[in-house]
């Protein structure tokens, strides 16, 4: 049996989101220890493990614009390769700190390109009857990939050393670029008034006759150059995406930067010694990402919500359940009770995705990928803000409570993204739409 051609890319970009979160939690772990054993301070470690998110940060809307301009799937190859490049080389020496800064802000700039990227293919490959279970799938592909770093790269590191987390990271990279290049492709492309309507890019309809692929690929050039900038701006519903995405991400990469150090210095754990529980809350975040997917095709497919009530339904329900969880998490001092915790905190999180996530596609499909990248500067701003923050925060309770053991250490770093959750909600539920906004 032959799998459809969108089936596969999307398969693919789920193993492309899973690979670059494996680096992502596999520099975490690898830096911590590799600080911790050098005698570093929290808020020298907070400002390395940002660095990541200023290079980040500033390839979203260029990855939007690039994906838009020559192709998501070219975007995404070539950024792939660059980061898989560069995180071959990346040293760990305490003597070469400013190399280690530009090669994490080299991949940053590298992986800044893909979400937009990966938003424009699956605009143009999925129809709209199927957008939220394939992003969502897509998505949970980051949190397999985190939930496998976990379990796997801290006995690597011990093993190995700190250092063979960067080359196994490099190497899972090839391994996908040359996936992508030899199984991906454009979609074939359409003049059919129903294309459009549907609202995807490059409509999976059959092309009828040579005149109206020359018309198609004249219109499309034409989008690519005149795009709305200033209408997506100042769009009530594009700023809910926004809003909702800076506040999943600053939960979220705190938690994925600084949940070793909480597991470590806060409890007293080893993360060799907490086995495959330590794995549980991205788990958890892949389980509940596809449930939302499926639920919000299920709803919307079955006319029980409008897109518009299916997306503030399950944002509401995501946001709320992890603001209580994540407000809760300091007071939990045993293993189990951390990582239920954080689990909740992960896992609805995650199911929100299936409200602000899908909806650039709703909204602006044509547009879909510069929409995130909009959105996704935001969330990658929050990456910035927040895990810098949580080092200063931490320092600052070290200095006060001479140790991070206790609760009051960490209530102002669960606190924060745990009242960003309640605010995100209700911004959410207020602004956006379901409905299409962009022609």
């Amino acid at each position: 049996m032959v799998l459809p051609k969108r089936y596969i890319i999307v398969l693919l970009t789920f193993i492309c989101t899973s690979v670059c979160y494996i680096e992502r939690v596999g520099f975490s772990i690898a830096y911590t220890l590799a600080s911790d054993a050098a005698g570093l301070n929290q808020s020298s470690k907070g400002i390395i493990l940002s660095t990541f998110y200023y290079g980040y940060v500033c390839s979203q809307i260029p990855g939007g614009w690039a994906s838009q301009k020559i192709g998501g799937r070219r975007v995404l190859l070539l950024s792939f390769i660059l980061w898989s490049l560069t995180c071959a080389l990346v040293p760990l020496d305490p003597d070469k700190v400013t190399i280690l800064v530009l090669a994490r802000l080299l991949i940053g700039v590298a992986q800044g390109f893909i979400f937009p990227s990966i938003h424009t293919v699956l605009a143009q490959w999925v129809p709209p009857h199927e957008r939220s279970r394939s992003v969502s799938l897509t998505t949970s592909g980051m949190y397999l990939g985190a939930a496998a770093g976990m379990l796997v790269l801290p006995s690597l590191v011990k093993f190995k050393g700190p250092r063979s987390v960067f080359l196994a990271e490099a190497a899972l990279g090839a391994m996908w670029s040359l996936l992508w290049f030899k199984y991906a492709s454009d979609p074939p492309r359409s003049d059919h008034p129903k294309a459009a309507a549907a609202g995807f890019g490059e409509s999976l309809l059959p092309t009828k006759g040579g005149e109206g692929l020359r018309k198609t690929k004249l219109e499309n050039s034409k989008n690519a150059v005149n795009v709305p900038w200033k209408r997506i701006l100042l769009s009530l519903p594009v700023w809910a995406i926004v809003v909702n995405n800076f506040t999943f991400h600053y939960a979220l990469y705190v938690l994925m930067s600084w949940l070793p150090t909480y597991f470590e210095q806060g409890l007293g754990l080893s993360l060799q010694e907490m086995g495959s529980s330590k794995m549980l809350p991205y788990l958890n975040m892949f389980v509940f990402s596809n449930i939302g997917g499926v639920a919000a095709d299920y709803l919307i497919t079955r006319r029980i919500m409008s897109v518009t009530k299916t997306r503030k339904f399950l944002n509401t329900i995501g946001f709320i359940a992890a603001s209580i969880a994540l407000m809760a998490l300091p007071f939990f001092r045993s293993s189990s009770g951390a990582v239920f915790c954080s689990s909740v905190a992960l896992g609805f999180l995650a199911l929100g995705r299936a409200g602000f996530a899908v909806n650039h596609m709703d909204i602006a499909p044509r547009y879909a990928g510069i929409v995130m990248g909009v959105s996704n500067t935001a969330g990658t701003l929050a990456g910035i803000v927040g895990v810098a923050l949580t080092g200063q925060l931490l320092e600052a309770a070290k200095s006060a409570h001479s140790d991070l053991s206790s609760p009051e250490s960490w209530k102002s770093v669960f606190f924060i993204p745990g009242y960003l959750c309640m605010f995100s909600s209700v911004v959410f539920l207020l602004f956006s739409t379901g409905e299409r906004v962009f022609d």
